[in-house]
């Protein structure tokens, strides 16, 4: 795996390299999907490898420390894929999965929008049943690479007069369908990541749907779990944490201790993430073990760059113009960490469920 990523990852600088799994790169993703690392836990007959949860994430943690370019496959290797394979039916896994396993095809989430938020429950999107399908009607925002993506898999509204978490159903989206419109969002780094994604009268075969008609929310629980789970999550601010390791002066009592606090919890992080990938080995739903990586991890990847700015501030980062390039960036875009994926509030609000506080 390193002797492979020193022949595609060494030469970008260490700014593109803190992009890591956002940035979009097909050409990696292709050559990522050729030596089998795409779809490693999915059977073969669905193009996978029958590899282990943890054999997947010695993989996934080797990308993120050498800040390699996973965007392109990212959410289809990470929920979309084990979503079809629990969800799907047979046409759907033998059509799509292996595609998604050689880095040919990509997806995008449709859960968040406007007005709702973190509170998934509260979408306003429509799916009605039509004479040739699905007619579906509403936003979808926030939708990270839907400009750039091949299909969506989308929480829809199928049933208007059910309760808040009833009703609910998954549509597997052709991005091509007509009366859908994409509009990229700029966002503070001047990035176009995040998209506005509108359905306007769009229809969609019978066959779109994704599992069973209202059972929606328990589904798309589950791909939460799979999109909290990994180890991105601790892992967004790495490279920043590597150039203040190489800046650091041995001789600087208080470098030395704030980086190994740092370390300290990051280690932590990394088993406890690491759990999370042998509970999904035995089978078992790490839905509140994976909030509590995610909140924690949220907290350190953003705690970093004021870290460093406290640290190498003013000259001392002028001296290492690699480490204030990916502190700048870093600082722009790490208040979205604790907003992907689930809120902190969210997130906090799972764990004192489970813990019988609320």
């Amino acid at each position: 795996m390193r002797r492979f990523l020193e022949k595609h990852v060494a030469n970008l600088s260490p700014r593109k390299k803190a992009e890591s799994w956002t940035a979009f790169e097909p050409s990696f993703s292709l050559a990522l999907g050729e030596r089998g690392w795409i779809g490693m836990t999915w059977p073969a007959r669905y193009g996978g490898h029958d590899r282990s949860a943890l054999e997947r994430y010695v993989v996934l943690e080797e990308l993120l420390a050498a800040g390699a370019p996973c965007g392109a496959h990212w959410i289809a290797d990470r929920q979309s894929g084990p979503l079809l394979l629990r969800y799907g039916t047979e046409a759907q896994k033998e059509r799509l999965l292996p595609r998604m396993a050689r880095g040919e095809l990509y997806f995008c989430i449709g859960m968040s929008e406007p007005d709702a938020g973190s509170d998934v429950a509260a979408l306003r999107t429509r799916a009605e049943r039509v004479a040739d399908g699905w007619r579906i009607n509403g936003t979808k925002l926030w939708t990270t690479n839907a400009h750039r993506a091949h299909y969506m898999i989308a929480l829809v509204r199928t049933d208007a007069q059910a309760k808040r978490h009833d009703g609910l159903s998954q549509l597997l989206i052709d991005l091509k369908t007509p009366g859908i419109t994409i509009r990229p969002i700029r966002n503070l780094a001047g990035e176009k990541d995040f998209n506005e994604v509108v359905f306007q009268d769009a229809v969609v075969p019978h066959d779109a749907l994704l599992g069973e008609e209202g059972h929606g929310w328990a589904q798309v629980t589950a791909e939460l779990a799979l999109e909290r789970s990994g180890p991105e999550r601790y892992l967004s601010s790495l490279q920043l944490m590597v150039q203040m390791a190489e800046a650091a002066d041995a001789s600087d009592a208080g470098q030395v201790e704030a980086i190994g606090r740092l370390m300290a919890e990051l280690a932590t992080l990394r088993a406890m993430s690491f759990g999370v990938a042998g509970m999904l080995t035995r089978g078992e739903r790490p839905n509140v073990v994976a909030a509590i990586v995610k909140a924690l991890g949220n907290d350190i990847e953003q705690r970093l760059p004021q870290v460093a700015h406290d640290l190498f501030g003013g000259g001392a980062q002028a001296a290492h113009p690699a480490l204030a390039e990916v502190a700048q960036y870093l600082t722009q875009v790490a208040p979205s960490f604790s907003l992907r994926g689930g809120t902190r509030e969210i997130l906090r609000g799972i764990i004192a469920r489970e813990l019988g506080l609320r």
